[in-house]
């Protein structure tokens, strides 16, 4: 479009005390040849803001540059559709971070506000890519509670449904419990039938619902909205057309005969929680033991079974002490019998604390702390449970006629995810290894048999047991996998209870993932975003970065090796545009051009120094707003130029920088790692690794390597970042000028 330009500068909130709003309107009109530089004492009130709708309507405005507060508020009263809006941070990055009135303080302004006019020109008016025939049928993986939560809800919604379930069955663990716990009220009776058989028949009776049982998925190929998905049941196979999938396949109990101290398979009267369960359902709520039927009076719960352990299950699995307590309620339905339970914690979080009160009034409920040490034989199938650390600070043996162990939740996805790990670490170290694991490792039947070059399955967190990675702690569902939820003890232990509240909520982002797609904008976590991916495929080498380091997988290649992007996979988070060694992957508003345009606005004086900090828009930008509210002074050398993230970070612009007198470069991403909190997965990581390159450039240069770093920053860092900043630019200053300046 031909572009109307229109700059408009706030004096609110402090900017008017801080810096020269005229000499400001000065550099707009002079300096960059904007036509139009207009002042208000107030830009995001009712008049400030339709000054600007009234330039829009009247004018023709329809290229926007606003120099106010931060970008990432008033974001509703700056929203002008069908323009390009440039927001200039001069709020909390200049008037609320520098002293008043100073050179510095002015020049600070002035380059933000040519930087962002430089970035206004070189912008196109973004156009959604919506694609045809798009489905919003919604795939559930998992008959189980979770599963049948989630069709139920969808269904509900107004979704049609497909739901695959690998038994013969609906209702997944359920189906072997005697009972579940109360969900309101915690009084008696503190056990209540699953009436699982009513929520089995609710889904089958639905229209909107369609059941695969005994069924898997055999492949999925394509992207949100367009997944072709071909299900195999009763030995026939057919192809869906699926808009977004919810992957709820739940777990199975740790294997107890791994710990050998606790003497499962070496006693026969010792079992599993879940085996518990069935012999309580066997009995209908009478408990009889296994080696020789008799009726057990006296039974022990051991808790953390194997969990909370690092040579078994390091983590808690959430629901084993309330299920203890139940299972202790069965024991209990005989007023002579005892149940014992022994635990490290007790953990019932929210209104579980309720029952576990419930659970310590009866009188034949016995509950103490102890480390367990071993189970040996009392004669008659009678077993000792011997233990230390007790409440009571002394060694106890004692007698039980049937001992559970609490063990704990074990994902369906860990099998997978430690061949896929084991075949990626193969594949490092050559082609024979690679080989080599192929043919001696077994290979587990896969959960989604994804059609993508990273693998068949959801990528599990580092350090996260095989738990589909819900990729950063705050957003929930989500996967490295775009449009695929995962739902349930998939995703982390949980609870009957809390499983259902989760499957709710991946049904509704299932939803809410469709709704993007539909109007073409991206999924998550840049929900707003019209823009996509546009690469310049002339000028492509068939290098593969792009393909290999994007997060999310939405970019193939053809039978040449060019690469070609499944868009509604896409998270816009231009990871393959810093891959890209031809730079020719861009979006309408965001490219390498329209970044190197911003770095060559800035003006370089030959007797200051200039630092540019290159800062992801998720921790790092928002952690600087907080600073500046927090009137936190930053050294005016440094411009912060925000990126979507770190992983888009293209060396050019470090050399670009250098070579035109910038003294010095900070890359601010998040944090990596094994707890990482990229929102887009390895962002920051791969910045870092890139920048392992950039030695290279400083060398060719003849310049220090020191003055370029980088720093991760977590968002609650805004007090800790300026100190940490101000400690980079006195690092260059005391280094000296770069030898480039003038050239």
């Amino acid at each position: 479009m031909e572009k109307k330009y229109s700059v408009y500068i706030c004096k609110g909130c402090g900017i008017n005390d801080a810096v020269d709003v005229e000499r400001l309107t000065n550099v707009a009109i002079k300096d960059m040849k904007m036509p139009s530089c207009k002042t208000h004492d107030f830009l995001c009130g009712p008049e400030g803001v339709q000054l600007i709708k009234d330039d829009i309507a009247k004018e023709g405005a329809n290229t926007i540059i606003i120099a106010a507060c931060s970008p990432r508020v008033k974001y509703e009263e700056f929203d002008f559709p069908g323009t390009i809006t440039e927001r200039v941070n001069i709020r909390e990055f200049v008037a609320w971070s520098q002293p008043p009135k100073t050179e510095d303080t002015q020049n600070l302004a002035s380059d933000y506000l040519m930087m962002s006019i430089a970035k206004a020109q070189k912008v196109d008016l973004p156009q959604p890519n919506i694609l045809e025939g798009l489905s919003s049928t919604i795939l559930v993986i998992g008959g189980g509670i979770t599963g049948m939560t989630s069709a139920i809800e969808a269904a509900n919604a107004g979704y049609k449904v497909v739901l695959v379930e690998k038994e013969p069955q609906l209702g997944g663990f359920i189906n072997k419990l005697y009972k579940k716990i109360p969900t309101i009220e915690f009084k008696e009776p503190l056990i209540i039938d699953t009436d699982i058989d009513k929520m089995v028949k609710q889904v089958e009776a639905n229209s909107n619902i369609k059941v695969y049982k005994s069924a898997k998925v055999e492949k999925t190929d394509g992207q949100p909205g367009l997944y072709d998905v071909t299900i195999s049941s009763n030995g026939a196979s057919e192809t869906i057309k699926i808009g977004s999938i919810v992957m709820a396949t739940g777990w199975k109990p740790y294997d107890a005969s791994k710990i050998d101290h606790l003497g499962y398979g070496k006693f026969k009267n010792v079992v599993t929680n879940i085996e518990f369960e069935e012999l309580a359902k066997k009995g209908n709520g009478k408990i009889y033991r296994p080696s020789d039927g008799k009726e057990a009076k006296k039974v022990a719960f051991i808790q953390c079974a194997g969990q909370r352990d690092p040579n078994h299950l390091p983590y808690c699995s959430s629901m084993c002490c309330v299920t203890s307590l139940k299972q202790a309620g069965y024991v209990r339905q005989n007023t002579d019998a005892l149940a014992m339970i022994f635990y490290i914690d007790i953990r019932t979080p929210g209104r579980l604390e309720l029952y576990y009160k419930e659970a310590q009034n009866n009188p034949g409920i016995m509950l103490t702390k102890a480390d367990v040490k071993g189970i040996s034989d009392a004669g008659n199938g009678n077993l000792f449970v011997e233990a230390e650390n007790t409440l009571l600070g002394e060694k106890i043996k004692a007698e039980a006629d049937l001992i559970v162990l609490a063990v704990g939740i074990v994902p369906s996805t860990k099998e997978t995810q430690e061949y896929q790990d084991g075949l990626t670490l193969a594949a490092s170290k050559g082609d024979e290894s690679r080989k080599g694991y192929l043919e001696s490792t077994a290979k587990p039947e896969s959960i989604l048999n994804l059609n993508y070059r990273q693998g068949p399955d959801i990528p599990s967190l580092e350090g996260a047991y095989g738990f589909a990675d819900s990729n950063f702690i705050c957003f929930q569902y989500e996967t490295r996998r775009t449009g695929i939820y995962a739902a349930g003890s998939v995703r982390q232990p949980m609870n009957m209870m809390e499983a259902q509240q989760d499957a709710a909520g991946a049904a509704f982002k299932a939803i809410q993932c469709m709704d993007h797609i539909s109007k073409g904008v991206a999924v998550h976590p840049r929900a707003w975003d019209e823009t996509f991916p546009d690469p310049l495929l002339i000028r492509c080498t068939a290098c593969k970065r792009c393909t290999e380091e994007c997060p999310f997988g939405a970019i193939d290649e053809d039978e040449k090796g060019i690469p070609f992007y499944k868009v509604n996979r896409c998270r816009r988070c231009g990871t393959c545009m810093g891959a890209c060694p031809e730079r020719i992957v861009a979006f309408k508003d965001y490219s390498v051009d329209i970044i190197g345009s911003m770095v060559k606005a800035i003006d370089v004086p030959e007797d200051g120094f200039r630092i540019v900090a290159f800062t992801c828009e998720n921790d790092a930008y928002p952690a600087l707003d907080t600073a500046g509210i927090n009137r936190k002074n930053i050294d005016p050398s440094v411009r912060f130029i925000p990126l979507r993230c770190l992983g888009g970070m293209n060396l050019v612009w470090i050399a670009d920088a250098l070579s035109r007198g910038i003294d010095g470069i900070l890359l601010l991403g998040c944090k990596f790692g094994e707890n990482y909190q990229c929102h887009f997965v390895k962002g920051s990581e791969l910045a870092d690794y890139r920048l392992g390159k950039v030695g290279e450039t400083l060398n060719r240069l003849q310049l220090e390597a020191e003055r370029v770093q980088l720093l991760q920053v977590s968002i609650s860092d805004y007090d800790k970042l300026p100190g940490m900043i101000n400690e980079f630019a006195e690092k260059i200053k005391e280094i000296g000028a770069n030898p480039f300046k003038g050239f």
